[in-house]
This record gives structure tokens, C-alpha cells and sequence, in this order.
């Protein structure tokens, strides 16, 4: 992952930029506000989507580090989680889907995604 990051103390944030090593120019920005403020449900429009390799294994992995799958990738193609902010995530496997399996076949959706 190659990362940027642009201090601006004067308006009280931080942006980092990050972008997978293979595809430098597709850069995600992240804003950091230093001070706490709520800005609501409303700030969390659309999602982000990844193209993972297996996943399986990557939902597998999020699940051990605490995160909660929204939605399994029961197809073998597609599952949501989000952000401890509540932003919606998308993971996509790379290529074509796997063939379905369980525990994902049979996991319901949890929560919102």
C-alpha cells in the first residue's frame, strides 16, 4: 500500500492518501478532523469497493481482527462490512466467484450494509 499524507493544521485536519502499489494513480482519500465532531448518518453516503483474491480467506481474516461481516459472501462474490465509522465497505472477489461454501452459505446478514 502506498500512502500520502498532508498535514493541514490550519483547518484542523489531516488527509492521507492510499493506493494499492499495482495502480498508484486510484487513490483513496481519508480525512482526519482533529477536533470531535458529529456529523451524522448523512456523511456516509455511497461505499467503497475492493477486489480481494480469495474471499474467503479475507473475510475469514477481517472476522479473527473483530470485524463484523454484514454481509457473507455466500456467492462466493461479493460481502459488505463497515467501517467503525459505519461506512460501507465492498468486497469483491477478483476474477470469477468461488464456488459457494459453508460457513458463508448458511451466515445471515447482520446488521445494516
Amino acid at each position: 500500500m502506498e500512502t500520502r499524507r498532508k498535514d493541514v493544521p490550519q483547518g484542523r485536519f489531516t488527509l492521507v492518501y492510499l493506493a494499492a502499489p499495482a495502480n498508484p494513480e486510484a487513490e483513496v482519500e481519508l480525512t482526519f478532523n482533529y477536533d470531535d465532531e458529529d456529523y451524522g448518518s448523512a456523511r456516509n453516503f455511497g461505499h467503497l469497493a475492493f477486489a480481494v483474491d480469495d474471499i474467503y480467506a479475507t473475510c475469514e481474516r477481517l472476522q479473527q481482527h473483530g470485524v463484523v461481516i454484514n454481509r457473507p459472501p455466500r456467492d462466493g462474490r461479493m460481502a459488505f462490512v463497515r467501517s467503525p465509522d459505519a461506512i460501507s465497505i465492498e468486497l469483491l472477489q477478483h476474477g470469477e466467484a468461488l464456488p459457494p461454501r459453508e460457513p458463508w452459505l448458511s451466515m445471515p446478514n447482520t446488521g445494516s450494509w
